[in-house]
């Protein structure tokens, strides 16, 4: 038995709950007074000394069963708190989240059931899968305090179906398809807005911004004839489509859930009065909403640190939340966040810990630093796999790595493998590769790398989740005590 799981188990009402065992051995355990007080569960029912014991899988029945005995394990709307989103590509990853949140992000809120369907598609989980990972990750570590679940960048209504089926409660809107560059020989031209799902005219709008105006803290802001035809032929649609998204989601959600709109991943930064157009017409069309990530001036590429001028950004995170608190109040949402340690505690401070972040691949290279330390025959098969697929991979995620920068697994000694794992391009590649690792089948059809990679990080489970622990703890450490909220 390991540390962590002598240290597993919560008791609610006459119940003790634990997760036991390591990797794929690990089963569910609960021990009641009498066997009917087991009937929620599917398992073994056997009888001792402390009373009727069942012993089941890590079942979605199961899943459901936790979240009702042990109330915070039941994802909730995390709201305007201070709030962090880790992602969990192998779903092992929750345990050492929550050491992490633990020691480092008191006063945090922690969302740890956070994927995109992108990467669930890829990987072939489904959001059921994730949030009963997250739900049973949780237990073993011993957390039920309040936590969230984020189905994030959706981008069709079944996408959202198939999200509040499985109980998620942040639904993060990605209308980056529907978003326009505007180019330098834009001339103001309005005709291809679509005014009908809008429920507006361009002469409406007009006269509205030409009576409107912001108080952002030290400065009124008005929206000049300029820069609303240019916001709004580069925004509208994402604001119908953002819409019609949200309206899906409140006809056909029967449990209390809340928005996140992201504009992260698109080409050209939001600027302030964009940020101002697009809240405004949300606002008048009835939507709701936590949070927002727009498109941040500098580079938010994956896994890596905040590349741009980071007194820059400062100035523009201030002028964005002054929007949101004057058009909201709603959070600033930082997607791609891990690993941007320089920006951390200035982004606390400019919005007084109104801010979400959201990680989700470090953890991925958490556990492949493991393996690199651990398993050197294993790692190379990943970082050889990653790298072939490199090109296709980056298709859809903002990284500037060049696979020629980074060497053969080959001639890299086993005691410098780690340094594949923290180099600029090789980390990178690691990052996105992820997709073609996990989901590579052997001869007999089997995920060999993906289970190879489960297994050991069963053996090495303290060693994967004290490398977390310390990780994401310099991601939470700087928002720790800023949030205005509770």
């Amino acid at each position: 038995m390991s540390a962590d799981e002598e240290m597993t188990g919560l008791t609610s009402g006459q119940l003790t709950l634990s997760v036991v065992g390591a990797g794929t051995r690990r089963q569910l355990r609960v021990v009641a007074r009498t066997a009917e007080e087991l009937s929620d569960f599917d398992g073994v029912v056997s009888t001792s000394v402390d009373g009727s014991i069942l012993e089941g899988s890590l079942s979605p029945l199961n899943a459901r069963a936790v979240r009702a005995k042990v109330p915070g394990l039941q994802p909730r709307p995390v709201g305007l708190a201070t709030s962090a989103g880790v992602g969990d590509r192998l779903g092992l990853a929750t345990p050492g989240h929550v050491k992490a949140f633990r020691t480092y992000g008191s006063g945090i809120v922690p969302v740890f059931a956070q994927q995109s369907i992108r990467e669930m598609d890829r990987l072939g989980r489904t959001p059921q899968e994730v949030l009963d990972d997250a739900t049973f990750g949780a237990l073993e570590a011993g957390w039920d305090r309040q936590v969230g679940a984020d189905a994030d960048h959706l981008k069709t209504f079944a996408d959202i179906d198939r999200c509040l089926e499985a109980g998620f409660t942040t639904f993060t809107i990605d209308p980056g398809e529907h978003v326009r560059d505007v180019t330098p020989s834009y001339q103001g031209d309005l005709t291809d807005v679509p005014w009908t799902a809008l429920e507006d005219d361009e002469t409406s709008m007009l006269r509205r911004y030409a009576a409107k105006t912001i108080d952002l803290e030290e400065i009124a802001l008005r929206v000049s004839d300029v820069e609303l035809r240019r916001a709004a032929h580069k925004y509208a649609a994402a604001v119908a489509y953002t819409v019609s998204m949200y309206r899906h989601l409140m006809t056909h959600a029967d449990y209390p859930v809340e928005v996140e709109v992201a504009i992260d991943e698109t080409e050209s930064p939001t600027t302030i009065a964009e940020h101002v157009y697009m809240a405004t017409e949300m606002k008048r069309l009835g939507m709701q909403w936590v949070s927002f990530a727009p498109r941040y001036i500098g580079a938010f590429e994956k896994g890596v640190e905040y590349i741009g001028d980071t007194g820059v950004l400062a100035d523009s995170l201030r002028q964005h939340f002054a929007v949101t608190s004057a058009l909201g109040p709603y959070k600033l949402s930082l997607h791609s966040g891990s690993d941007k340690f320089s920006i951390y505690a200035l982004a606390a401070d400019a919005t007084g810990g109104m801010l979400h972040l959201k990680t989700s691949g470090t953890s991925y290279l958490e556990a492949l630093g493991v393996a690199a330390l651990c398993a050197p025959s294993l790692f190379r098969e990943i970082y050889d796999v990653s790298r072939d697929a490199y090109q296709g991979a980056r298709a859809s995620y903002q990284v500037s790595a060049v696979r020629d920068r980074t060497p053969l697994s080959r001639d890299v000694a086993d005691a410098d493998l780690d340094a594949l794992v923290t180099s600029f391009d090789s980390r990178q590649i690691l990052h996105v590769g992820y997709g073609a690792v996990l989901t590579l089948r052997d001869e007999q059809g089997e995920l060999r790398l993906k289970d190879e990679l489960h297994s050991l990080l069963g053996v090495e489970s303290d060693r994967y989740h004290h490398a977390l622990e310390t990780h994401l703890g310099r991601h939470l450490a700087p928002l720790k005590g800023t949030s205005r909220h509770s």
